[in-house]
């Protein structure tokens, strides 16, 4: 046997053999047709990714307008460049919607939902889209105590938003009435805008007022 084997082809070394040896174990085998499933795991965290996504860009899409998210966006300068002095319809929304998404969503939330138990609902609210001066005197000098929004009760402070004292953000007429025209008309809101001269009107009756409003105190402006 041991003849048999050391008996070679002509021309073979056993350096030649080895390399074909080592050729021939480094080859793979051809690749097959057809697909391998994906793993159950992998599914589902895929799954729950694009879901959750999903959820997020519906609450935070703000309607894709580049003018809510652009900081160096500013509808008064706009306007001004295109040689207007009034702001445009759309142009009056989009400033009240960029302050309302700055100072105002982290309690009423970007749908207008507010939070349960502290923070009204603007969605379709009877205090949103009803008498416009009971509206601008909240936002004025802010609201304290409980209120009853669409049959629920809330207790959550305002804070009051207009230049009067104590005001914490000294809003001028024309931010307050942007933003106050931006909730009427949102989330399926359907009231009239309000106009600059309307928020002069209410803060030349109420700027001496040294405290934030209660909801018996607004009734009788319904």
């Amino acid at each position: 046997m041991s003849s048999d084997l050391n008996n070679k082809p002509d021309g073979a070394s056993d350096d030649s053999i080895q390399k074909v040896h080592a050729k021939l174990i480094s080859e793979k085998s051809e690749p097959k047709e057809g697909f391998k499933t994906m793993p159950l795991f992998l599914l589902g965290f895929v799954s729950t990714m694009i879901f959750v996504t999903s959820i997020y860009v519906v609450h935070y899409r703000a309607g894709f307008s580049p003018m809510v998210y652009d900081e160096r966006f500013d509808p008064a300068k706009a306007a001004a460049a295109a040689g207007s002095v009034e702001l445009t319809p759309e142009q009056f929304i989009a400033a009240g919607k960029k302050s309302y998404l700055k100072d105002c969503a982290v309690c009423h939330q970007v749908t207008g939902l507010g939070t349960a138990g502290s923070f009204p609902p603007l969605a379709e609210s009877e205090w949103v889209t009803g008498n416009e001066e009971r509206l601008i005197r909240i936002l004025l000098h802010g609201l304290n105590g409980p209120i009853e929004v669409k049959g629920k009760t809330y207790n959550g402070a305002m804070p009051a938003f207009g230049q009067v004292p104590g005001g914490g953000y000294n809003w001028k007429d024309e931010k307050i009435a942007q933003v106050l025209t931006y909730i009427r008309q949102e989330w399926g809101n359907a009231a009239p805008p309000v106009t600059k001269e309307k928020v002069a009107e209410i803060l030349a009756k109420e700027k001496a007022r040294p405290k934030p409003w209660t909801q018996a105190e607004l009734d009788p402006f319904k």
